[in-house]
């Protein structure tokens, strides 16, 4: 086996591992819950389509003040939904866990191992 094939290798294994080892984290067990109760409240769900085409509708609309009252009011009722708060609490906290991944990896590799492209959810 080559230099290069092994050390592909063992760059391949300690992914595995990272994966692994991410996978079991309690962060991560957190979110996949939070998404699970998120996909099975119905009213949540619901809640937050709503609120999201609102805010399309706002975007793509003339500017209508109707429809930014029914997003205030959308927006306080989606604050207030436990599931909602839980769910982006964990996103929150995932994506805080995965931002200090790439930290230490960029550091390791002296270079920005991950570079955010912009978008987003909710």
């Amino acid at each position: 086996m080559s230099e290069a094939a092994s050390e592909e290798l063992a760059v391949e294994e300690s992914l595995q591992t990272f994966i692994e080892t991410l996978h079991n984290s309690k962060t991560y067990q957190q979110f996949v819950d939070a998404n699970k109760q998120l996909n099975a409240d119905e009213e949540a769900r619901s809640l937050l389509e709503t609120y999201q085409q609102k805010q399309q509708e706002l975007d793509t609309d003339d500017f209508d003040s109707s429809i930014l009252g029914e997003l205030q009011e959308l927006k306080t009722k989606v604050s207030n939904n436990v599931t909602i708060q839980e769910y982006q609490a964990a996103r929150e906290e995932f994506i805080a866990l995965l931002e200090q991944t790439n930290d230490v990896i960029s550091e390791q590799i002296r270079q920005e191992f991950a570079q955010s492209l912009g978008g987003g959810c909710c």
